[in-house]
């Protein structure tokens, strides 16, 4: 029965991306603001088709420590899921992402338009002021940046040894003067990573207390990683997959 509710659900999927993709490339030559509609839509109608077709419902938490304007959210990212939340919750965020994305036709032109920071890893400090450029901009903006600090998506139970923390959020906290708002989660259990299974249950995405701009380089990091890590061990402790 799993088999058979993942399949049904990534099917649905793809077609609605890739219907809503086409559907919304005309966006491209009109402003802004249309695709970042279209994407809201888009990612609505993802979480619908994955609470219908696979019983996988939502629940966020810590509402009251979510930006309202420039910051930077550092996200625990464990699935797929975890990309197009955003899109939802966050009003016009802007996200940091592989530069090798932008090369994905009609997507990577969306995130072009919808301002999207593009680091290229191969670049090393470069990437980093490049990236500390662009996210200054959209600060300005009043958008929220939103960073992966570990990079990648990590399985559950993964700790920091598996996958160590990158210099990007650092940079970021420091070059912006801005709070970081801590995020954990727990999508992994139910939209794992590189595997079409999808088991039912309830993600859990939880907004943590802001962590404030000054600290030195050292304490916010390890204050950022004891925050996400522990929240993030809470949350897939009390998760129930069926």
């Amino acid at each position: 029965m799993r088999a058979v509710r993942s399949n049904f659900f990534n099917l649905l999927f793809y077609l609605w991306s890739v219907t809503m993709v086409l559907s919304f490339s005309p966006a491209l030559l009109l402003p802004y603001q249309v695709t970042v509609w279209g994407q809201r839509q888009w990612a609505r109608g993802v979480n619908f088709l994955m609470r219908w077709s696979a019983g996988i419902h939502v629940e966020i938490r810590g509402l009251e420590y979510r930006p309202k304007g420039g910051a930077i959210v550092a996200s625990k990212h464990q699935s797929a899921w975890d990309t197009l939340i955003w899109h939802v919750i966050l009003d016009d965020p802007a996200m940091v992402m592989k530069k090798e994305l932008l090369a994905i036709p009609i997507y990577g032109w969306m995130c072009r338009k919808t301002r999207m920071i593009a680091v290229d890893r191969r670049a090393g400090s470069k990437a980093l002021r490049a990236m500390l450029e662009d996210a200054r901009a959209a600060v300005e903006l009043g958008r929220p940046i939103v960073i992966f600090p570990q990079g990648t998506r990590t399985a559950p139970g993964a700790g920091i040894d598996d996958m160590p923390y990158q210099p990007g959020v650092a940079a970021l906290y420091r070059g912006l003067d801005v709070p970081v708002v801590p995020v954990a989660l727990n999508s992994g259990l139910f939209w794992p990573r590189r595997q079409l299974l999808r088991l039912s249950g309830t993600i859990i995405l939880q907004f943590l207390e802001p962590i404030p701009p000054g600290l030195p380089r050292k304490e916010f990091e390890a204050l950022l990683q004891e925050r996400i890590e522990s929240a993030n061990l809470a949350l897939e402790a009390e998760a129930v997959v069926k």
